[in-house]
């Protein structure tokens, strides 16, 4: 698939075990090699990223930030 898409093998591999996220250029060639919107890859990335900052951050966040009552 890598060398459908125009990029090395390593970056495949490294967004697979997740060591590396996906960024516009490789959403773009995953949504045309997949004939997908490249935005379907880009929400992936994203929601990814607020899960694993959510974890990392969830007690100090509790403690840091007051909801906000109207």
């Amino acid at each position: 698939m890598a060398q459908s898409i125009g990029v090395p093998p390593r970056r495949i591999n490294e967004i697979v075990h997740g060591k590396r996220g996906i960024t516009a250029d490789t959403a773009l060639r995953l949504g045309r090699f997949f004939a997908m919107e490249a935005q379907f890859w880009m929400n992936l990335q994203t929601r990814y990223d607020l899960e694993v900052t959510r974890e990392e951050l969830s007690d100090r966040l509790n403690q840091e930030v007051r909801v906000y009552l109207a």
